[in-house]
């Protein structure tokens, strides 16, 4: 609990020591991250309905569904939180800061199977943006910073930010990208589409 709120104290510029240092406890991500600490336990100790339940009731207060199979690193940080999803075989590497609206979601009934991996992997230190789905079971490298917005189906190497409803490279493996003037994809190998291939 002390080191969740110690991130939140790190990572949020508008929490201030003094005064308003309660402010934390107000905060739904702080609250889910803790809440998923409880019911990954009781996940792990293969005890049935309850972990989802109280996921469920976490959803109902926070805005934050947090499957509790999902494998969450160590300072995890979820900035505002309504309408993030993670789904059951998510892993997240720690330092990750994560922002509202992300989906970390499978391909749906049609692709994925029982039993199987069906979510995404994501490394250390990723910043997750506004809005940001990514979809499957896709890796995204650490250091990566995946925009607002963007939808991912591929794998996104370490080092890289990522940009654009269809998840265009800016930045791949540490290296600057130039970006077309539209946000057609880029990367034919990763993205079917008509984009042209950066140089």
């Amino acid at each position: 609990m002390i080191d969740t709120i110690k991130t939140a104290y790190k990572k949020d510029p508008a929490l201030k020591s003094g005064v308003n240092f309660l402010e934390v406890f107000l905060y739904p991500g702080v609250h889910a991250i803790l809440l998923h600490k409880l019911t990954h336990c009781l996940w792990r100790m293969k005890i049935p309905f309850i972990p989802r339940l109280i996921s469920q009731i976490g959803r109902f207060l926070t805005g934050i569904e947090i499957h509790p199979g999902a494998k969450i690193g160590k300072r995890f940080f979820i900035d505002h939180g309504m309408g993030i999803v993670i789904g059951e075989t998510t892993e997240i590497g720690d330092d990750v800061m994560m922002y509202h609206g992300v989906t970390l979601g499978g391909h749906g009934w049609w692709r994925d199977e029982k039993g199987q991996k069906r979510h995404p992997t994501v490394g250390n230190r990723v910043v997750l943006g506004v809005g940001a789905t990514v979809l499957g079971p896709v890796n995204i490298g650490s250091n990566s910073k995946i925009g607002a917005g963007a939808i991912i189906v591929h794998d996104v190497p370490k080092d890289s930010t990522v940009v654009g409803p269809l998840g265009n490279f800016v930045v791949r493996e540490g290296k600057k990208i130039m970006r077309a003037k539209s946000f057609e994809p880029q990367e034919p190998e990763f993205y079917n589409g008509g984009g042209k291939k950066s140089k």
